[in-house]
């Protein structure tokens, strides 16, 4: 697949409502254009994991049925998916009858594999019993309430990543609600909840905060913000092992959290946050 260019995408555009289902709808962004002149470190690990809470059809007796579909993005795919279109394409459901969910989960799998270049995998969920919509925050020790001046930054400060004086080596789980970058077509904001989990040498906390702040006017792609997040503390605090995982609040029905890694993770948590 050539992916068109992101001007000819519906984002940022008046776009009318889909009245079947049609996969030709998502809009993919090659991962390599997004990338163009910057270096991921080697061996990352990583994935997209999106949830949708406006997923719906009809029944084989036009009964509307909802449910809460995630699906699973692997970051070494061809491309990612442009939200606005992922949003056209779901809500091309609607008016369909389907006879099982079953058929909905592998037309979904088969269509967000095709255009993603990389199996995706997909989960439909319940909107009941209610611990499947149980609110969790991050787990980790939070940073935000550091009494700090800060500097009126209009651009991304890598420099106020540093170790601590003195730097042993430790193990820390790091948290932050204070992550805002923007949409680079709107220029509308997106808002999140950081995770960073690293072990090496002592990150200074109040230079990482500093960090995060300044990303607020900058503008990406929540998956490549995360990648740039990832790889500027690689590049500047060299930590033996590092994660990074972003969840960002919704818009239009679905939210998008990225985390990129220095190994495999066991314990992805997939449950949302309050601002989710």
């Amino acid at each position: 697949m050539h992916p068109d260019s992101l001007s000819a995408s519906p984002l940022g555009r008046a776009t009318p409502g889909p009245t079947h289902y049609d996969p030709t709808l998502l809009f993919p962004i090659a991962r390599a254009d997004t990338r163009a002149g910057r270096t991921l470190p080697l061996a990352v690990h990583g994935a997209d994991i999106w949830n949708a809470y406006e997923l719906s059809w009809l029944n084989d007796k036009g009964k509307p049925i909802v449910a809460i579909g995630r699906f699973t993005i692997p970051m070494d795919s061809d491309n990612l998916i442009e939200s606005k279109s992922f949003k056209l394409y779901l809500n091309s459901y609607n008016e369909e009858r389907f006879e099982h969910a079953d058929i909905i989960r592998q037309r979904l799998h088969t269509d967000l594999s095709r255009v993603c270049g990389k199996p995706v995998h997909v989960e439909m969920l319940s909107v009941r019993p209610a611990f499947e919509l149980s609110c969790v925050p991050l787990r980790g020790t939070s940073i935000d309430d550091q009494d700090l001046d800060f500097e009126p930054d209009r651009s991304p400060r890598p420099d106020h990543l540093v170790l601590s004086e003195p730097a042993p080596f430790v193990r820390e789980i790091l948290v932050s609600e204070l992550l805002k970058s923007n949409c680079p077509v709107t220029g509308q904001p997106d808002w999140a909840s950081l995770q960073i989990r690293y072990a090496g040498p002592r990150i200074d906390h109040a230079g990482l905060l500093r960090y995060i702040v300044s990303l607020r006017h900058h503008q990406e792609f929540h998956e490549l913000c995360v990648e740039k997040i990832y790889g500027e503390i690689m590049q500047r605090c060299a930590p033996e092992e590092l994660l990074v995982y972003a969840r960002y609040t919704r818009r239009g029905g679905l939210d998008i959290n990225p985390w990129r890694a220095s190994h495999q993770p066991t314990d992805i948590s997939k449950s949302r946050t309050l601002r989710q």
